[in-house]
């Protein structure tokens, strides 16, 4: 790779790491191209100069970030012998999440700004469609009845799970529930 093609994709990690964090602490739509680009150490020219917006920019970054939790999960799913073994490793997995913290309020923020842009919404069904497939998949050699209706709601009750965090504590027969819907 050349130089300044080397460069301009270092530039580019930058504004979509710096996207990330803004994301979370001002909310989607705080996020301006001057303050965008102060975080990431260039010039406002430069966010456009990467990308046409910075709505563009906050969608590859938050998507990205999105892709990255979900994939993590596949690991979970690969090690665990059983199904209730992979509700106990997600659910342990989860803990790190409160509701309030940066990841938390990154995919909030981001299924929030979803309601108002096509583009995102579409991205972020594609997300979820792609896990909701995974899970089925292993959900299936795991001879899970109906892995994939199982699977969405496994992948609903773990978003629902996440929202409600922010409110008050979880149910305590939360994972009994979910190892029976595997069962």
């Amino acid at each position: 790779m050349a130089p300044t093609a080397k460069q301009g994709q270092e530039v580019r990690l930058r504004l979509m790491a710096a996207a990330v964090e803004l994301i979370p602490e001002r909310g989607w739509s705080a996020v301006s191209t001057r303050i965008l680009a102060d975080r990431a150490g260039v010039t406002p020219s430069v966010v456009h100069y990467h990308f046409s917006s910075v709505q563009e920019v906050l969608t590859e970054a938050a998507i990205g970030a999105m892709r990255e939790v979900l994939t993590a999960t596949d690991e979970l799913f690969t090690a665990a012998t059983t199904p209730a073994a992979a509700i106990d490793a997600l659910l342990a997995s989860l803990e790190q999440y409160d509701g309030s913290d940066p990841t938390s309020l990154l995919f909030t923020e981001t299924y929030l700004a979803a309601t108002r842009d096509d583009r995102l919404r579409t991205q972020i069904a594609g997300l979820v469609t792609d896990f909701r497939t995974r899970v089925a998949d292993w959900l299936t050699i795991q001879q899970v009845a109906e892995p994939a209706a199982t699977a969405a709601v496994l992948a609903a009750a773990i978003d629902g799970l996440l929202l409600h965090r922010t409110l008050g504590p979880e149910a305590p027969a939360l994972r009994t529930v979910l190892q029976r819907l595997v069962s």
